[in-house]
């Protein structure tokens, strides 16, 4: 469990998922984000020769993949069916995905998931602006930087567990070197190449950690008032160069 400004346990499915019932940021004129599909819905005309994409629009793990099908042009080859997690479709789990998790990908006759393994896979098997460099050097980089991800996301979570946080009258104590260790990480590693990106230009590294610094970022600075951004220059414009890209911009939970 993890605490809020006033001593309030939030679950961590609660803080990665922010915004779930918030109403979604869509600005792009030329896609309109279909509903979710409940338990009540009928499936898609499974294995036809469409290629989907089995997501939500607010995890984190499926906003990845939606990142990089976006980025690489590719919302007329690849539709999108977002799924209710909370009322999920009996049949996505006997039919589509048996691990009943998104993001999954329909294509080619068969179902791909894990949200490393498609960004990898949508990069390797479909047109667009490569998103993986041919520079040995950076690749390697960016196979250490992906790996990472799971603790990072790890690292600052811990921050808000009740095994690291004290309750001091009603105000809880926050350990800031938990999460502050992750984001330094963060720091030196988009110092390492020329560029406001982990890999100098945009790559699939940089798809992969925005939707977590995104949502840590909110619950953060709302609710202990500390800017992860603070003294990590690199972070913060990271963070504004990634603004600038419609393909990202129109994934974002919307904090309202």
């Amino acid at each position: 469990m993890y605490w809020d400004g006033i001593g309030v346990k939030i679950s961590l499915q609660q803080l990665l998922f922010c915004g779930a019932k918030a109403k979604r940021q869509c600005r792009s004129a030329e896609e309109v984000l279909p509903p979710a599909l409940d338990s009540s819905s009928e499936p898609p005309p499974l294995f036809d020769g469409t290629t989907r994409l089995y997501t939500n629009y607010q995890c984190p793990y499926a906003q990845r993949v939606w990142i990089t099908r976006n980025y690489k042009g590719l919302q007329d080859k690849i539709k999108l069916v977002p799924i209710d997690l909370a009322n999920r479709p009996a049949w996505y789990k006997e039919k589509v995905y048996p691990k009943n998790k998104v993001p999954s990908l329909e294509h080619d006759n068969k179902i791909i998931g894990e949200s490393l393994d498609l960004l990898r896979y949508l990069d390797a098997h479909f047109e667009g602006p490569p998103l993986l460099p041919d520079d040995p050097a950076k690749r390697e980089f960016a196979e250490e930087l992906l790996t990472y991800t799971d603790t990072f996301r790890k690292t600052v979570s811990s921050a808000f567990k009740g095994d690291v946080v004290k309750e001091v009258g009603v105000t809880p104590f926050f350990s800031y070197s938990f999460f502050c260790v992750a984001f330094d990480y963060l720091e030196s590693a988009l110092q390492k190449f020329e560029g406001p990106f982990f890999l100098g230009d945009v790559s699939l590294v940089d798809f992969a950690y925005i939707p977590f610094v995104e949502r840590f970022q909110l619950f953060i600075q709302e609710v202990y008032k500390y800017d992860i951004t603070s003294g990590r220059p690199k972070l913060a414009t990271w963070i504004e160069e990634l603004n600038k890209i419609d393909a990202y911009t129109v994934t974002k939970v919307d904090p309202e």
